[in-house]
């Protein structure tokens, strides 16, 4: 087995991991299998309970190493994009669970900038909505908000029909990918918007190289 640092040869230890020659780091080639086979599920779009159903892990195990992809690829995604050489197009969203009413959820929703940068998408995402529920409840316009919000959904284009067919195509990606989670915490969506953003731009063999 090369080495997972340097590629260097390798040699067998008493406990099963394994050393290089050259640079003298030690790996668990178990360990590196396990990686593996939780990122194969996390690239299949796969829950933790699926996973661990599927791979035999424990909860905790699979449930950590989600939260550190997710980690990864949102620092990653963020540096990708500052790298860029130019930005095509970018336009505003608002993602509302199908599950929920715009006229008494939409300050559920979550409001984000989709840009189009040489053919990938990155996604910045605006204040929270849900700053606003407790003053519009407590008054009872609820209604009224919607009625206003909604025309200047219809003036702003703040719907999906992006005349980007990128931009549209990574938001039916989304409206696709986030209800297979069954439920995100609202301070955790950011991770999965960047997830979401990473797996339409590239595939898997990009995640293992990042982890």
């Amino acid at each position: 087995m090369r080495c997972i640092y340097c590629n260097a040869p390798t040699y067998l230890l008493g406990n099963g991991n394994r050393k290089c020659k050259i640079c003298k780091r030690k790996f668990s080639p178990a360990k590196i299998a396990r990686k593996e086979k939780i990122i194969e599920c996390f690239c299949k779009d796969l829950s933790v309970n699926e996973c661990m159903r599927r791979s035999g892990y424990n909860y905790v195990t699979i449930k950590s190493y989600y939260e550190m992809f997710r980690k990864k690829i949102a620092a990653f995604m963020e540096e990708e994009y500052l790298n860029r050489q130019e930005t095509k197009a970018y336009e505003e969203y608002i993602y509302l669970e199908s599950s929920k009413d715009p006229k008494k959820d939409i300050f559920d929703g979550y409001n984000f900038l989709t840009f189009d940068y040489g053919g990938k998408i990155y996604n910045l995402l605006m204040p929270d909505l849900s700053r606003f529920k407790p003053y519009f409840r407590e008054d009872g316009l609820n209604e009224v908000y919607y009625k206003e919000f909604k025309n200047f959904l219809r003036i702003s284009k703040l719907q999906k029909n992006s005349q980007n067919g990128l931009i549209y195509d990574f938001w039916s990606y989304l409206e696709d990918l986030l209800p297979k989670y069954r439920g995100i915490k609202r301070e955790n969506f950011f991770y999965y918007l960047k997830e979401a953003e990473f797996k339409f731009n590239f595939d898997c063999e990009k995640l293992k190289e990042i982890v």
